[in-house]
């Protein structure tokens, strides 16, 4: 077993669309509600800190690692993916160290129903990072994915794969991010 802090830096602005459920108010129009609502769209934690989810950058793994289809060498045609699946963990949320209070928006023309091509179009308004680094920590369980592998498949869900909101994986720009230092050790 290994852990692994890696620093990460962005390469394209980060956006968050964390489903809430705030209420709207009486009569309060889609166009009000998104304005008063839409920093509730970050994920922050009790002191209002925006945090990169620890299932985003585990799923960025597990899907780069699917994509990337490297085959495990000495197992035939076995790949690293269910490795990756079952025993890297991302240990914790990473916090960005930016206020919700202080992030900045973007509004966009969205599918009212969130299905690409589907119609009618509507105003959504999202948080947005223009640029960000934060220390990530993971656990590696199963010494099958080695450092080479770990870092190899980690620098390609940065570039091909992202995070957020129209991420790279949905044929979007933003979310994406690389890798500056791997710090290892054993457990």
């Amino acid at each position: 077993m290994r852990k692994v802090t890696v620093h990460l830096e962005s390469i394209s602005p980060y956006s968050q669309s964390r489903q809430h459920d705030v209420p709207k108010l009486d009569k309060e129009t889609h166009e009000a509600y998104e304005k008063r609502t839409w920093r509730e769209k970050a994920n922050y934690d009790e002191n209002g800190i925006i945090y990169i989810p620890a299932m985003a950058l585990k799923q960025a793994l597990d899907a780069a690692a699917k994509k990337l289809g490297d085959q495990i060498p000495g197992k035939g045609k076995a790949t690293y993916t269910k490795f990756f699946v079952a025993d890297v963990i991302c240990d914790a949320n990473v916090p960005l160290g930016i206020h919700k209070d202080d992030v900045a928006s973007i509004t966009i023309n969205a599918n009212a129903d969130g299905v690409r091509g589907s119609g009618k179009r509507v105003k959504r308004t999202f948080p947005v990072i223009p640029q960000w680094s934060a220390e990530a920590t993971f656990t590696i369980l199963d010494d099958t994915v080695t450092p080479e592998v770990f870092e190899r498949t980690l620098t390609a869900a940065g570039i091909g794969i992202g995070i957020g909101r129209f991420r790279a994986e949905k044929g979007g720009l933003n979310g994406r991010f690389r890798p500056t230092k791997f710090s290892w050790s054993k457990i």
